[in-house]
């Protein structure tokens, strides 16, 4: 259904009118205007606690973003992808990652079929197998425990369960030694093998279809390592797949009782709930997995039937959509103050630029007047501060930061824990507030006049830099599952407003196809001559170098 373009509605133009005021506006002295502030501009659910006030916004900004979700039906796209309609449209697909989070009994329907059985069907054998490998039970083909896995995947079927086994490196089991391979140079399937033994190891291969080109290639170099060491019949012991294709994974050697499938409306990025899973499940036990999709699921349920205003991935998604639309905010940075959490960045990088990185709306129509995903990039604190912070404080962009931290540690070095803490609150602050010249004036008394005036210039402050802070208790499993969901919906909801089709990937695979031809080329004897002169010239010289 061709909605009427994002610009021409009338919130979009209140909003655009609302700007051009709030384009003067001083955070520093919205603070000081309304003391409840803080209060009035921050929120919690499912174990997290967002403050939103540290935004070039007001009450009034809020009130007309939220016009702008009911006037684009956010909210009845909400309760579609809620009700297992194909809002994927380019794909037909219904977008239920978060059946996979439900409880059973929550009946969930895609073409007329119950769902909730066959996800945990899967969920019991997960549960199941995980329990084995864990306890010792499953012992590999000379008779020993498992003692390190090897996740073979890319994308989502890499960045999920790998950020997701760090970030939870705390309730990881004692035994076992977690691996991850998702890139086809042969440097990081090497780095994997030279740490493990084919007798003690436990690969992963993670590809729906099994047919994946990266995924494949490494699944096969790792069959054929083991193979030097094992034979074909020990296979079925040591190679297990996430998968559908059942004729592929028995022709690879893998025992279809250790096969775990997912389902076509589950999208990669959004698959770490389903088997996809498997490797935190295998880390932290089951039961911390339970953990996991039940802070997942609590946050989906704040998302489905809390108030717009009082509603966290709502919230989110506005300020950051307020941010990019109206201050020109390019980019945004993901600052968690967790060194746990240190690929959160890059999982939200695929989560966020994978789904609104589009340049046509659902309807397919060019957007020609508007900006739609912004850049997503970040490390943790501290470590940030002394690298690209700077930029950040002083540089002609503005970028809008997420604070990420916990409250409490999992260690006991707590003096770290309060200088952690400090630094977060302070960057915080001190992207709101900047510091003017006439303060580096008086910093800077008792030096020389003229020298006073040539350094206040390089220690002053624009400030007035956007950010939001999100906290939790503890980093658990739950509080996770949580952060990941509300992520998720705020992706969905700024998607919704740009009328993107924010679950289908077609940028990815134009890349794919040219690889395979020129893999063929760099192979074999073909000369390169349907390319353009740059690329003919790359080929000719890697040639010449084998």
């Amino acid at each position: 259904m061709r909605q009427p373009p994002l610009s021409s509605t009338a919130s979009y133009q209140q909003l655009r009118t609302h700007a051009a005021d709030a384009g003067a506006w001083q955070m520093r002295e919205l603070f000081a205007q309304d003391p409840q502030r803080f209060e009035r501009l921050s929120c919690e659910a499912a174990g997290l606690f967002l403050d939103y006030s540290k935004n070039r916004l007001d009450g009034r900004t809020l009130e007309l973003l939220a016009e702008l979700v009911r006037e684009r039906g956010v909210e009845r796209l909400r309760d579609a992808m809620f009700a297992g309609e194909k809002i994927n449209l380019t794909e037909q697909r219904a977008v239920l990652h978060t059946a996979l989070r439900a409880p059973r009994e929550q009946q969930i329907t895609v073409d007329g079929q119950d769902v909730s059985g066959d996800v945990h069907a899967v969920l019991a054998r997960v549960k199941e197998f995980s329990d084995a490998v864990r306890s010792g039970a499953w012992l590999g083909h000379t008779g020993k425990p498992i003692t390190d896995i090897v996740n073979i995947g890319i994308g989502g079927s890499d960045l999920g369960p790998k950020m997701v086994c760090l970030a939870l490196r705390q309730f990881a089991h004692p035994r076992l030694t977690m691996h991850f391979v998702s890139n086809v140079d042969g440097h990081d399937m090497d780095a994997a093998l030279s740490k493990v033994d084919p007798e003690t190891t436990l690969f992963i291969i993670a590809s729906k279809t099994f047919t994946t080109a990266e995924t494949m290639m490494n699944a096969h170099t790792a069959r054929a390592w083991f193979l030097q060491n094992g034979s074909e019949e020990a296979l079925a012991k040591h190679f297990v797949a996430v998968s559908t294709n059942v004729e592929a994974i028995e022709a690879f050697g893998i025992d279809p009782a250790n096969m775990f499938p997912f389902w076509d409306w589950v999208g990669g990025r959004y698959s770490v709930w389903s088997a996809i899973g498997l490797p935190v499940a295998l880390c932290v036990g089951y039961g911390y997995f339970a953990d996991f999709l039940a802070g997942a699921h609590a946050m989906d349920e704040h998302f489905r039937t809390a108030p717009i205003e009082q509603n966290l991935p709502m919230i989110l998604a506005l300020v950051g959509f307020w941010n990019r639309e109206f201050l020109d905010a390019g980019s945004v940075s993901i600052a968690p103050y967790h060194q746990d959490l240190n690929r959160f960045p890059a999982y939200l990088q695929q989560l966020d630029m994978e789904s609104n990185g589009k340049r046509v709306t659902r309807a397919g129509d060019p957007i020609t007047d508007y900006a739609t995903g912004p850049v997503i990039w970040g490390d943790v604190g501290t470590n940030g501060q002394h690298a690209y912070f700077q930029l950040l404080h002083q540089g002609t962009d503005v970028t809008p930061i997420d604070f990420i931290a916990a409250l409490r540690p999992a260690h006991e070095f707590h003096n770290h824990h309060a200088a952690l803490l400090a630094n977060c609150f302070a960057q915080s602050e001190a992207f709101m507030k900047g510091k003017t010249i006439d303060e580096v004036r008086q910093d800077l008394q008792g030096l020389d006049a003229a020298e006073i005036e040539r350094l206040a210039p390089h220690k002053t402050f624009p400030g007035n830099r956007p950010s939001n802070t999100i906290l939790m208790e503890y980093l658990t499993p739950a509080t996770l599952g949580a952060l990941i969901a509300l992520y998720e919906h705020k992706v969905f909801v700024q998607g919704a407003l740009w009328d993107v089709n924010s679950f289908d990937q077609w940028g990815v695979e134009l890349g794919k196809v040219l690889a395979r031809k020129i893999e063929a080329e760099l192979t074999g004897d073909a000369r390169p001559q349907q390319h353009d002169g740059s690329t003919n010239g790359l080929i000719a010289r890697a040639k010449a170098a084998v």
